[in-house]
């Protein structure tokens, strides 16, 4: 396994590579002047020199990446306003329009998106695999009618009409907003309940139809029914041998939801009013930031590539008869 995953990780640093020298290629093929763009109509020649300086325009496109690739690994220095300053690595380069380092935006920015995605999850798989389990036992009942029903209604609703259905009108939940965990997690948990529900129960119609149809085959396998001929308990064969095998393609679409989620929780950031990596990212495109949009595409990469990584290895502990190799 150890050298599997070594061969994965060295994969995984290719395809980050592969990522920002596409994003960078594309903003230097864009017919546009970010300098022009930044600076605005009323821009001196001053002020222009010295916003390409900081973005290092002034240097060939390959210097650039080079320049940016090495700053990730031992940092690099950059200037604004006539000052140099030192950016310790990972280093993603310097904001012009929000006049801050792209690592302490990120970091900022971060958590609220990773608290918002990680609460969603925790309602979104609890409810979907309970009530996907519970259809699958009764399969062609009236509740399992009801069930599948219902799950597609819900996903038949764009997600940002459910996100500003719960902002207008579920008055009785806490006001949204973002405190720091280490602050008061107490303000931080009612801060995101709205987000929290909306994004998990718009997902939890998905994950019901997912872990529902792979429960049905699971339960449909020769080692369930030679643990239910020896005996054993229908609540242990459903719960214990069942679901463990049904999780393992449910596992799957979770790693890469997560993925996803942390950098396209644009709809749940704006319209809660939350400052996360979404709101981050939109702002910098419409801004022309490029260090800001190459610093969400990095983080955005690393999060897709390694939660494939975890999901692979959870593979051998939910399901015995898949090794990796």
């Amino acid at each position: 396994m150890l050298l599997y995953i070594l061969k994965r990780i060295v994969s995984a640093i290719s395809v980050v590579i592969v990522t920002l020298v596409a994003s960078f290629a594309l903003f230097f093929l864009a017919p546009t002047d970010p300098a022009g763009v930044i600076c605005g109509p009323r821009c001196t020649p001053t002020r222009l020199a010295d916003i390409e300086q900081s973005l290092n325009l002034d240097e060939p496109p390959l210097e650039q990446i080079g320049s940016y690739m090495k700053g990730l690994v031992v940092g690099r220095d950059f200037t604004s306003g006539g000052v140099t300053q030192h950016c310790d690595a990972p280093c993603m380069g310097y904001s012009y329009t929000l006049g801050q380092p792209v690592t302490k935006l990120l970091k900022q920015a971060f958590p609220v998106t990773l608290s918002i995605v990680l609460g969603g999850a925790v309602v979104y798989l609890s409810v979907g695999i309970l009530a996907g389990t519970i259809a699958a036992q009764r399969r062609g009942t009236t509740l399992d009618k009801v069930t599948v029903g219902t799950t597609l209604v819900v996903n038949s609703f764009p997600y940002f009409v459910l996100a500003l259905l719960v902002a207008l009108y579920a008055t009785f939940l806490p006001q949204t907003g973002y405190h720091s965990f280490l602050d008061n997690p107490l303000l931080w948990a009612s801060g995101l309940v709205a987000a929290w529900l909306t994004l998990g129960l718009a997902n939890a119609a998905a994950y019901t139809r997912y872990s529902r149809a792979s429960m049905i085959e699971s339960l449909g396998q020769d080692f369930v029914r030679t643990a239910r001929s020896k005996g054993v308990p229908h609540r242990r064969v459903v719960y214990r041998h069942g679901l463990r095998a049904a999780l393992t393609p449910v596992a799957t679409i979770f790693g890469i939801d997560l993925a996803f989620q942390l950098t396209n929780a644009i709809f749940t950031e704006s319209i809660f009013g939350l400052p996360g990596l979404g709101m981050l990212t939109l702002r910098a495109f419409a801004q022309y930031d490029l260090p800001t949009l190459l610093g969400s595409v990095f983080v955005g990469s690393v999060a897709l590539v390694l939660m494939n990584l975890l999901v692979d290895i959870a593979y051998t502990f939910l399901d015995p008869r898949v090794r990796l190799g």
